[in-house]
């Protein structure tokens, strides 16, 4: 692979930037200084590092966000800015897809990879992952809602979804809501949260993703806030929670 491109995959700017750091003198191949951008480098296996810092060649990243309101999760749609703007500019060469989206004015647990076969396996209903949510709701829940839940709604036009657990909970410290529940869902249907439970006559005001199968949020992470995972804490998706 090409130094420049190796070091831009890596996150380490755009193409521009890296062919400055690299004319700089500031990059060295197993302990070489090197100043020409179309150096071959052998990921994996020669040390690369920048002003002595080893960057290793990673060919998937997986990234845990707590996304905010206000940000969309494609990458595709106008309509707001998107959540990879969040990343500061810090791994803009992945291609970094969205495992599961969340709407617009939603909050919460956000997993970004490059890894298409992961994100096909989180979002394909036949895998059953349970996607976590907690609702500041308009009204109270009554036994008839959870049952509803449980044995499948219908929605307004007639969809028919999968069974989804629902339980109601204390409404989180300085909530405007005195209604909370929980709700676990199969599915990942378009606004599907919020149109369950306007099916059952009541609203949704607040909407937090609080895990992705055995996935949770990372109570550390503030809003806007996230960090890089393993592959394999990211495959926490398909472990029992």
């Amino acid at each position: 692979m090409r130094l420049d491109r190796y070091l831009s995959n890596m996150g380490l700017g755009s193409r521009k930037d890296v062919h400055k750091l690299i004319a700089s003198g500031a990059v060295s191949v197993d302990g070489d200084t090197v100043r020409k951008k179309d150096a071959a480098v052998l990921e994996g296996e020669q040390t690369v590092s920048v002003n002595g810092r080893e960057i290793r060649y990673k060919p998937f990243v997986y990234i845990m966000m707590n996304k905010p309101a206000g940000y969309v999760s494609s990458t595709e749609d106008a309509d707001g800015p998107p959540v990879t703007e969040l990343l500061g500019g810090s791994y803009c060469s992945y291609g970094l897809g969205v495992a599961g989206r969340l709407d617009k004015d939603a909050e919460g647990l956000l997993l970004l990879t490059n890894d298409g076969d992961l994100i096909h396996k989180i979002i394909t209903p036949d895998k059953n992952v349970v996607k976590k949510y907690y609702c500041e709701l308009k009204s109270d829940i009554s036994d008839e809602d959870v049952e509803k839940f449980a044995s499948g709604i219908t929605l307004r036009d007639g969809t028919r979804l999968k069974s989804a657990a629902l339980e109601k909970t204390v409404p989180e410290e300085g909530s405007a809501s005195a209604c909370a529940a929980v709700v676990g869902i199969r599915e990942g249907k378009f606004h599907q949260v919020k149109k369950m439970f306007f099916a059952v006559g009541n609203e949704v005001l607040y909407l937090k993703r609080l895990s992705i199968g055995g996935l949770r949020l990372d109570p550390g992470l503030a809003k806007g806030g996230y960090r890089e995972m393993t592959k394999e804490e990211a495959e926490k998706v398909f472990s029992r929670e």
